[in-house]
């Protein structure tokens, strides 16, 4: 699976303001666009917003869904912060760290699109985080 790219699918409402979070706002680049579709790359990786006539329920808190990177340079993950500041892009948490002092301690925040759907982009201080550190229960916040 070494030449994958990550791959997401997800609704949205409105394509065009859909188009403008992504594109300018995080600076996606974009793909092949149609009348019910947007393709985007996010970091190499593909997602696609599909338009959806339903309403999708509004989530209560970031579980059980969102999506996003894992910066593995702590720089890049500052400059996106910085980026959707500038861009006026709406955050549904702001910068903070989390599990402070721990081996799992990470730089997070999140932004909320135009469709309701969350984006969290992080860094972790200590790599093995990111799929180790198997001996610590912690993943997410307690409920």
């Amino acid at each position: 699976m070494s030449r994958s790219l990550f791959h997401l699918a997800f609704p949205v409402h409105d394509l065009a303001a859909t188009k403008y979070f992504y594109v300018e706002g995080l600076g996606c680049t974009l793909g092949r666009e149609s009348s019910s579709a947007i393709t985007l790359g996010l970091a190499g990786n593909q997602l696609v917003g599909h338009r959806e006539s339903d309403e999708v329920p509004v989530q209560r808190g970031i579980y059980p869904r969102h999506f996003g990177l894992v910066f593995l340079d702590r720089s890049d993950w500052e400059s996106l912060a910085e980026r959707a500041c500038c861009q006026g892009l709406r955050f549904y948490q702001q910068p903070r760290v989390r599990f402070s002092g721990t081996r799992i301690e990470h730089r997070t925040f999140f932004l909320e699109d135009p469709s309701g759907n969350l984006l969290e982009f992080k860094h972790y201080t200590h790599e093995s985080a990111i799929f180790g550190e198997r001996d610590l229960s912690t993943v997410g916040d307690p409920e």
